[in-house]
């Protein structure tokens, strides 16, 4: 007996869209996509690549989180910031670091920021945007430091700084005006640092702590919480009133009654 295999159909998929229409006529609002704030940068100096981070996870216009890590760890050589719905950022970097550590142990070798690059760019291309992850890839390898960013719908760029979320337009300005080719470490760590602070004050969806790593031939150091530009700020005054402040207008007492167990339920 020979089964039926069903060869899946190329293109793209549109076997939801009646159903979808009929659903909006009856009323059913589709859901939209939810604003997201973020401010990640990355950029190449002497003798490696640093990429930054700021710690905000923004749904809307609430703060779910203040010290959110940003920056993913790939590899021993390689990270990556993820900007978009974190969810679709765990996710995509943690499935690409499990399999960069699967062909490590296979090989013997270490891997290259290419490898990651193309894993990246295909899986997203394939959902065409719908997993929402806008990634600023970093490493150092055989081929020297390497930094790439990687959009939702799986484009690339190799740029020698970029910046990613909705503080990127801030960043890229301070990077525009005080980069340079072979920056030391120290300074280059400032200019990243500045390139976050840039997003934080001036994008409403960035905020709190500022993350980084810096990469060089052999090692990665990661700083976290290296610098937090908005610190919380003490309550000055004391909120907890005394009784009788306020003024009651009327009081109201009721008596509950205690059932214990066993005892039957009056229900007349």
């Amino acid at each position: 007996m020979v089964s039926r295999v069903n060869v899946p159909k190329g293109g793209f998929n549109f076997d939801n869209y009646q159903r979808n229409l009929i659903l909006q006529q009856n009323g059913y609002s589709m859901p939209k996509a939810t604003k997201t704030g973020t401010t990640i940068t990355g950029m190449k100096f002497k003798n490696g690549v640093i990429l930054g981070a700021d710690t905000r996870a923004t749904g809307e216009a609430l703060v779910q989180d203040k010290n959110c890590p940003k920056i993913h760890r790939m590899a021993p050589n390689i990270f990556c910031c993820g900007a978009g719905t974190a969810a679709d950022a765990d996710k995509v970097t943690d499935m690409v670091a499990s399999q960069l550590e699967l062909h490590r142990l296979a090989t013997g070798r270490e891997s290259r920021v290419t490898t990651v690059l193309a894993t990246l760019s295909q899986y997203l291309f394939r959902y065409q945007g719908h997993v929402a992850a806008a990634l600023v890839l970093g490493g150092v390898d055989v081929d020297g430091p390497q930094l790439f960013s990687v959009a939702p719908h799986g484009s690339t760029d190799k740029l020698p700084y970029l910046s990613q979320g909705s503080g990127s337009l801030s960043a890229i300005a301070v990077f525009e005006e005080r980069w340079r080719e072979n920056m030391e470490r120290d300074e280059a760590i400032e200019l990243v640092k500045d390139s976050i602070k840039a997003g934080i004050f001036n994008d409403m969806g960035s905020g709190f702590n500022i993350d980084l790593v810096v990469i060089e031939k052999g090692r990665a150091d990661f700083y976290r919480n290296i610098e937090t530009p908005c610190p919380t700020i003490e309550k000055i005054g004391n909120y907890k009133f005394q009784p009788g402040t306020t003024a009651v207008l009327s009081e109201s007492f009721r008596n509950f009654v205690t059932i214990t167990e066993g005892d039957a339920m009056d229900i007349s």
